[in-house]
């Protein structure tokens, strides 16, 4: 579970993973350009994705897609937020949105 909270202590890798939630199955090429990095930094941070099992990937054809496995998110969930009450934590969220789009008005 060390792995887990290591690679999700980075901006740039939870980007990653919201970008493959959104479209799961693409190439490190594409990936980076979407971050807007180079192909050997996007490749590093998938490198500690696939280490800590959040990104798998699969070939098809020349190619090498990366998919997101939600699996160990779950564990993190499971274990670390569900245990606290979650109608509080979600009433205590909805309150802090409101709250926020009262001041933006």
């Amino acid at each position: 579970m060390d792995l887990v909270f290591r690679a999700l202590a980075d901006p740039t890798r939870r980007a990653i993973l919201d970008l493959l939630r959104g479209e799961n199955g693409q190439t490190l090429v594409r990936l980076a350009v979407r971050l807007g990095a180079s192909r050997q930094a996007a490749a590093k941070h998938l490198a500690v994705l696939e280490e800590a099992g959040l990104v798998v990937t699969r070939r098809v054809g020349r190619e090498k897609r990366h998919y997101l496995d939600p699996g160990p998110i779950h564990e993190v969930a499971t274990r670390w937020i569900a245990p606290f009450e979650r109608r509080r934590l979600d009433a205590l969220r909805d309150l802090k949105r409101r709250l926020e789009a009262i001041d933006e008005q």
